[in-house]
């Protein structure tokens, strides 16, 4: 127990102080793509031509990227001799509608906007998700998990997974939705109490991802559910799905005050750290006085009087 306690102490806060402080994403992150038809050579489609998904269009009116079905491969920004394609550190990238998810240049990325005020009234303070995995790789999979982690630690918003759909608000879906998925899904869906939300994670959930157009796969999950929120990425990064997630309730809206949250924030863990050292000393204490009162060294040898070979 001490040593779990000193550890506690020698580690401080883990907890990302995202959304308060912008995060750092790594250098290999991929983002936000960046279109540029400007620097494509006249009647080049060699990105088109790349994209596994069809997530690639060269139009008329310049490139077209679907959000949805990309897999941020990198695939397109390779194939294209004049960079055309890049991607940004712009972690920002869920929506609320199928077709906000096109990107096209020069038009930013309509994001997510907050649930209507009857619905934010319910969830807004304490949302319950039941994580469907419709034939996923356990790549998104395993990124939602992270959120459950000291690292981004889901629960301080007031979201938690759960394991019924009973005890749920809505539905969190990853995967293509495969058939033999799909009554399941839609059997867990019909026993969420309304009302409820379906939020589809990956491009999988979304489009089918790889898997587009199988005979085995439904192209997503708004096939079968109506859905909410579209978080795209192959797998998305755990705060594109943390971000998704508070937009929809609102807790990212203009007007609000970080910096007061993050005050809040970091008294709550300074009194934590307080009290995990308080308790860590006091057991040191307890060790101490137990020891003495048994006459026991500090290499932890038998109390006077014992003998360690008896019986």
């Amino acid at each position: 127990m001490l040593r779990i306690l000193s550890a506690r102490l020698h580690q401080g806060q883990r907890t990302v102080r995202y959304p308060a402080v912008e995060p750092e994403m790594p250098d290999r992150f991929r983002g936000l793509p960046v279109l540029d038809s400007a620097r494509c050579p006249e009647g080049c489609a060699a990105c088109e031509d790349a994209c596994a998904t069809g997530a690639v269009r060269v139009t008329k009116e310049g490139l077209r990227l679907d959000l949805g079905r990309c897999l941020f491969c990198n695939d397109c920004v390779e194939a294209c001799p004049e960079g055309a394609i890049t991607y940004s550190k712009d972690y920002r990238l869920a929506v609320c509608s199928r077709d906000e998810l096109v990107l096209r240049e020069g038009h930013a990325v309509a994001l997510a906007h907050a649930l209507q005020e009857k619905t934010r009234r319910l969830f807004g303070r304490s949302l319950k998700l039941r994580q469907v995995s419709a034939g996923g790789c356990n790549g998104c999979e395993s990124d939602v998990n992270v959120l459950g982690t000291v690292v981004f630690d889901l629960g301080r918003f007031g979201i938690q997974m759960v394991a019924s759909p009973r005890h749920a608000d809505g539905l969190l879906i990853t995967g293509p939705v495969t058939q033999n998925m799909k009554l399941a899904l839609r059997k867990t869906y019909d026993a969420v109490p309304a009302p409820k939300i379906v939020i589809a994670v990956g491009a999988c959930a979304i489009s089918g991802g790889p898997y587009v157009d199988h005979p085995e796969a439904s192209n997503g999950a708004d096939a079968m559910v109506p859905v909410d929120l579209y978080v795209p990425g192959c797998p998305p990064h755990p705060f594109t799905i943390l971000d998704g997630l508070l937009r929809l309730l609102g807790a990212l809206e203009e007007g609000r005050a970080p910096d007061a949250r993050e005050r809040l924030v970091a008294r709550a863990v300074e009194v934590g750290e307080a009290n995990v050292r308080e308790n860590a000393e006091a057991g040191v204490r307890q060790a101490d006085e137990a020891t003495r009162y048994l006459g026991v060294s500090e290499h932890h040898e038998a109390p006077k009087g014992i003998d360690p070979d008896e019986d």
